[in-house]
């Protein structure tokens, strides 16, 4: 229930930095800030299910964000901000994925020395 509870509390962060993402992208210092506080977040959550959570709900507001809207506009425009902060959806997922933690089986201990 506690795995639970956290990869919610993530997926909910994610939603929430995503959509502050996409808010302040179109000026300079809010790339600057998107892709800080979203690297800072996510180095911050622990390994495994919470920083995917993290990482996917970030991407996906992102990916919704990048899609025509109804009016023919879009929320990302095609510009440098816009394509960096695409670029850094895909980095997150990746640097989420690469530091989950691994499980090590433990040496055989019946039979030392083998």
């Amino acid at each position: 229930m506690r795995l639970l509870g956290g990869v919610v509390a993530s997926l909910l962060l994610g939603l929430a930095v995503g959509v502050a993402a996409v808010a302040v992208h179109p000026w300079w210092w809010g790339v600057l800030l998107a892709v800080t506080a979203s690297s800072a977040m996510l180095l911050a959550l622990p390994r495994g299910a919470s920083r995917i959570a993290y990482a996917a709900a970030w991407a996906i507001v992102i990916a919704l964000a990048a899609t025509p809207r109804p009016t023919g506009g879009y929320a990302i425009a095609g510009d440098l901000e816009g394509y960096l902060l695409i670029s850094w959806a895909v980095l997150l997922i990746v640097v989420a994925a690469a530091t989950v933690a691994r499980v090590t089986s433990q040496p055989d201990r019946a039979h030392p020395g083998e």
